[in-house]
């Protein structure tokens, strides 16, 4: 079966909802500057998977969605990264920071796993 959206994408799934929990779980913490930046590094996950997605239909290149997609683990590295810093703030505690870390990763490993299918592929974009 081939997959025609990224909507389908299971990695593009679940950095929806590791998005969607980022907004809900600091929405009370009134440091706009840490919210600002972990927002938009939780949205540059799903974002980049879907826009590395839809270019690589048109253009029928996996090295331009595994760029996208490479991105895409970088912002999670920054989530995980910032998920830190707001347990060491007390924005979240130690058990919900874990819980989106444990997210973070579980995306990331899938990205990973993604990009390896998509070099072995070797262009054939059988997605």
């Amino acid at each position: 079966m081939t997959i025609q959206n990224f909507e389908e994408l299971i990695i593009w799934q679940e950095a929806r909802r590791l998005c969607t929990r980022i907004y809900a779980d600091f929405k009370r913490i009134r440091d706009y500057g840490f919210n600002d930046q972990i927002q938009r590094a939780s949205v540059s996950i799903m974002n980049n998977i879907a826009e590395g997605f839809d270019r690589s239909k048109i253009t029928k290149d996996n090295k331009q969605f595994i760029s996208f997609l490479n991105i895409a683990s970088g912002s999670c590295g920054e989530v995980k990264s910032m998920l830190y810093l707001a347990q060491d703030l007390n924005y979240l505690s130690p058990e919900e920071a874990e819980k989106l870390r444990s997210d973070c990763i579980s995306i990331s490993a899938k990205i990973t796993g993604l990009v390896l299918t998509l070099q072995d592929n070797n262009g054939k974009n059988n997605r």
